[in-house]
């Protein structure tokens, strides 16, 4: 959540922090701003709204002009969403933009109070760049040194991006938890939350580490641990450029993303397969550490939640290992009973998300081993987790997520098949046989993409529903529920999943007129008793949808909408059957006309707890 991008070089400075900026609208946000050196002086235009609002108040202000300065993308944490709790925030004579949380800045608020200091926002980003300037003060022209003695006081998650109005050609950058990257171009520098927001200018960067300071100018960018000593880095570069990161032709970047999850399974499973065969031995598993786990801990949030929940099944059903499946901000309050013969399993998609990091943290401690799924090279949750599996979706825009998911699923299967071969619950045949039907899948996608109108249809039914039930049993069960976020996430339609087999337990009672009920029938053992529970709600006057395999033909006491899969390997079907449910969340929310991309109140990188 929130975006920062800073520079300092020959080319407007506004325009490239606009631009920066836009390609951070994913990462959710309620109000932007910019900071420029403009004639030896600061100036700064925010505005609460989106980047439009900002770009319409500088046509009528002016828009700052200079070569040198920070902005901001703010996703309100600490005061309302206005002009005035907008970043950048300024303390003296130091400006700065903020992501994270600053846990005790009530206690150094009070601090700056008794020294004279006055607040213009809400904020806790003021905070620190009041006490920025405090420090300046007492030692000017020294402006890492003031960083310095800010970054003892300061408890809690940031990165910042820093300018002082003494050093009109320099911007200062430091971090703790929340991601902050530098780049590195021909006679320019760069800040940045992400890499996508300055690949049009350079693909090479440095990745800043908790504790490190950088000193951009536009010859050189220097980084500094906190006692002030030099720190050689290793110069980064992003494999994929800015053109990954646009729409290309579409109308949104998420059906571009539902388009580009063929491609982005074979990239991630293709390089994991040798002879036939799993092999995640590049990732640090081997045959000798899969044989120690006792029990396995799935931890993850939202999405990646639901992709740990399709590998619990499929991980118990062939390699007979006890699967428990967290949501990260609960896993570590509960005192979870994890140690030494443990694995867990952290899947994240920015490899940032804290609530995620913190429970790898704690796992580590406890003595388990830890292995993270994770899309964002050198993110946190990557450099720290003992094992390491990389997704290679590449960029994912929207906020909603649709290929991570399907890639962290397609890994959890390679796991899974590989971990079933170790603790010798399937042959060598039986492996080979579902490695090769898991290569099938992105071309049985590609046939589901080509033939989406039914999707279209039954969004156009759900527009004017207040509120629907996604239903399935098993796998089916699992899948539901990521069906259902999409749902909720991007057309504010409430819904929630039920295992069909619960329905009558209470949630029956829902069930009214025309009510919509998504119910997914895919697994042969369950079938029938799935479409028992169809009939069921459907006899109380719902109106179903129906995701199913091509070769099942309902009555009409079973569905008024039926979406046909195909016929394929019952353990795989959940990387079929959510296409059709990402489908009928995209087209419900185009057409009921809500921001698809950048749903309200969400963020694509969750770095707060």
């Amino acid at each position: 959540m929130c975006g920062i991008v800073g520079y300092v070089g020959a080319r407007d400075a506004a325009d490239v922090l606009m631009d920066g900026l836009s390609r951070l609208e994913y990462r959710g946000y309620d109000s932007a701003g910019i900071a420029v050196f403009e004639n030896g002086q600061v100036r700064v235009a925010k505005s609460k709204g989106r980047l439009a609002d900002l770009e319409e108040k500088m046509k009528q202000e002016g828009k700052p002009a200079g070569h040198s300065g920070i902005g901001h993308t703010r996703w309100a944490t600490h005061g309302e969403p206005s002009d005035r709790n907008s970043h950048p925030h300024a303390g003296g004579s130091v400006t700065i933009v903020h992501n994270g949380i600053i846990e005790n800045y009530k206690k150094l608020k009070e601090f700056l109070l008794s020294k004279g200091k006055t607040f213009l926002s809400d904020t806790d980003t003021e905070v620190v760049a009041q006490l920025l300037g405090y420090y300046y003060e007492l030692t000017p022209g020294n402006p890492v040194d003031a960083i310095i003695r800010t970054m003892k006081e300061l408890e809690g998650s940031y990165a910042l991006g820093v300018m002082f109005a003494d050093f009109p050609d320099m911007v200062y950058a430091l971090r703790k938890e929340s991601p902050l990257i530098v780049g590195i171009g021909e006679g320019e520098s760069f800040i940045a939350s992400d890499v996508t927001a300055i690949l049009q200018y350079t693909r090479n960067y440095y990745l800043l580490e908790p504790g490190e300071i950088a000193v951009l100018t536009k010859a050189e960018a220097k980084v500094y641990d906190i006692h002030y000593q030099k720190i050689e880095k290793e110069l980064k570069t992003a494999d994929w450029d800015v053109s990954a990161a646009e729409k290309g032709g579409y109308p949104h970047f998420m059906i571009k993303e539902i388009h580009e999850q063929p491609v982005s399974i074979k990239t991630t499973i293709t390089p994991r397969i040798t002879d036939g065969m799993p092999d995640l031995s590049e990732c640090g598993i081997t045959t000798e550490s899969l044989n120690s786990f006792k029990a396995i801990h799935v931890v993850a949030c939202g999405t990646a939640m639901h992709a740990g929940i399709v590998g619990k099944y499929v991980i118990e059903k062939l390699a007979k290992v006890p699967v428990n499946v967290d949501i990260a901000s609960e896993f570590r309050y509960r005192d979870p009973l994890v140690g030494e013969g443990d694995l867990v399993i952290i899947i994240s998609q920015s490899g940032e998300t804290a609530d995620s990091l913190a429970a790898l943290r704690l796992a580590k401690s406890l003595g388990a081993k830890t292995l993270a799924i994770v899309n964002a090279k050198g993110s946190s949750i990557a450099r720290e987790a003992d094992m390491l599996i990389y997704t290679h979706a590449g960029p994912e825009i929207a906020v909603a997520s649709t290929k991570a998911y399907m890639v962290q699923i397609a890994v959890m299967y390679l796991f899974a098949f590989e971990l079933a071969l170790a603790k010798g619950k399937i042959d060598e045949a039986e492996c080979r046989r579902l490695t090769s039907l898991l290569e099938e899948t992105p071309a049985q996608i590609e046939k589901i993409l080509a033939h989406h109108e039914m999707t279209q249809k039954i969004a156009d039914s759900l527009i004017t529903a207040d509120s629907l039930l996604y239903i399935g049993r098993g796998l089916d069960y699992a899948l539901s529920m990521e069906g259902s976020l999409k749902l909720k996430e991007i057309s504010y339609i409430h819904s929630e999943s039920y295992a069909a087999g619960e329905l009558k337990h209470g949630t029956i009672s829902l069930i009214t007129e025309n009510m919509p009920v998504i119910a997914v029938a895919t697994q042969t053992a369950l079938f029938d008793k799935t479409i028992s529970n169809i009939k069921e709600v459907k006899a109380r006057g719902a109106k179903v949808i129906l995701i199913s395999r091509d070769d099942y033909t309902p009555d009409q006491d079973v569905a008024d909408f039926q979406f046909c899969l195909p016929q394929f390997e019952d353990l795989l079907m959940p990387m079929l059957a959510v296409v059709p449910l990402q489908l009928i969340a995209y087209y419900t929310a185009v057409h009921k006309g809500t921001d698809v991309d950048k749903p309200r109140n969400l963020a694509k990188s969750v770095t707060v707890e």
